[in-house]
């Protein structure tokens, strides 16, 4: 648990974006105005596709981002609300890493740790995937991880990231 809530204040909230059902590239960019009722969205990523990680074989790829977004909401409140997005985007939750139509992680919540359940931040395994750390160096590269102080760049520099593709960089322009 974190030293002080943020109450009033402003936070930024780092969180990861990732869908491969349906129509991919519009439900994210769908997501990204969603989850601006949420407070200022002060950054969004390049669109990174990739292959599936772990879940079920013979899913398609999927396209990730990431954003920064400055809320007052605590830590529960943004992940309720980043859920029901995803709820009202069609996903459904039967088998864990799934094929889904929307996929929303609350990566980092400036330096608040927990240790869930129902939230663990950051997230346990970012640090630990290409398809996570891309998106998120182009946001911040200096980040660091709340608990070991490892940055996200240094995070990546280990990764093999031959799995990823960036795609777009204007992908929010919808003309």
């Amino acid at each position: 648990m974190s030293d002080s809530a943020p109450g009033d204040s402003y936070v930024d909230a780092y969180i990861a974006l990732g869908a491969n059902l349906g129509r991919p590239l519009e439900t994210l960019r769908w997501a990204v105005a969603e989850v601006s009722s949420l407070g200022e969205v002060c950054g969004v990523s390049k669109l990174y596709q990739t292959a599936p990680v772990g879940g079920p074989s013979g899913q398609p790829d999927y396209l990730n981002a990431a954003l920064c977004l400055r809320t007052r909401l605590l830590p529960l409140e943004l992940l309720a609300a980043l859920h029901d997005a995803e709820a009202r985007a069609g996903r459904e939750r039967r088998e864990r890493w799934e094929a889904r139509v929307l996929d929303l992680d609350l990566i980092v919540y400036g330096n608040w740790i927990e240790a869930g359940p129902p939230l663990t931040l950051p997230h346990p395994r970012a640090w630990e995937r290409a398809f996570v750390l891309a998106p998120l160096a182009d946001l911040n590269v200096g980040l660091a991880h709340p608990q070991t102080g490892e940055t996200v760049g240094q995070a990546l520099a280990r990764m093999d990231g031959s799995g990823l593709q960036a795609e777009a960089t204007d992908w929010l322009s919808f003309s």
